[in-house]
């Protein structure tokens, strides 16, 4: 699996129709594309913000399965994740519509005034999804996750790169991009969170991250499963 920094759209990307409609004449900002075409809008409406999430038809991301696990969290009430709205399929693709949580990415600048705030509320937030109790989880391991052994299993993230944790007030606050949510070993998670943070500038508050999970980093256990994230050769 390769790996894929957080991004902004370009300037011109196209909103989606699907999203145009939900938006009206609210305004909207585009904040997320994704290698499959997808976008992500902000929408500002008078009783609060919400996100429109589109992915193209024929996208191998599934927003049903997103809203699925954030269905499921939210009966679980342990973890901060956003409330599902509304879903729509068309033949051009399919839109996920969320509640806003009243919070940052921890890659935003909101959530860089601090580094090791940061860190910490990566590592909070996986800790706190990580307790959740394994046999009530329906959702199985993201495919990459289930090409290695499970010898520590917990409900895992699937994708705990930084910027899917959210902060507020300098502490933890959220979760989001939770289409992968299921039973698979803690190190993969955080093999995969420690290690983005790296890639988003924050490595020096790395420690952080370990303090707020409560465990010691572990190059023999992380190795496994970074070697299953790293990009082929070119």
């Amino acid at each position: 699996m390769s790996i894929r920094p957080a991004d902004v759209p370009p300037a011109g990307t196209r909103v989606p129709d699907a999203i145009a409609a939900v938006a009206g004449d609210d305004p909207l900002e585009l904040v997320w594309c994704n290698e499959q075409g997808g976008v992500t809008a902000r929408i500002e409406r008078p009783d609060g913000a919400v996100f429109a999430k589109w992915n193209p038809a024929g996208s191998i991301e599934s927003l049903r399965a997103e809203a699925e696990r954030m269905r499921w969290l939210g009966g679980v009430g342990s973890v901060p994740v956003p409330r599902v709205l509304a879903e729509h399929r068309d033949a051009a693709g399919k839109l996920l519509v969320t509640a806003a949580i009243p919070a940052a990415s921890i890659v935003s600048p909101a959530g860089r005034r601090s580094p090791a705030a940061a860190a910490a509320a990566l590592g909070a937030g996986l800790r706190a999804l990580h307790a959740i109790d394994v046999a009530s989880c329906p959702f199985p391991a993201p495919e990459w996750a289930a090409l290695a052994p499970v010898e520590d299993p917990v409900v895992g993230h699937g994708d705990p790169c930084a910027p899917n944790t959210l902060i507020a007030h300098g502490a933890f606050a959220g979760l989001v991009d939770l289409g992968r949510v299921g039973v698979t070993d803690r190190w993969a998670d955080l093999s995969i969170a420690s290690w983005s943070l790296e890639w988003n500038g924050l490595e020096a508050a790395e420690p952080s991250f370990w303090r707020a999970y409560g465990i010691r980093r572990d190059e023999a256990r992380m190795a496994p499963w970074r070697a299953l994230w790293e990009p082929p050769p070119a």
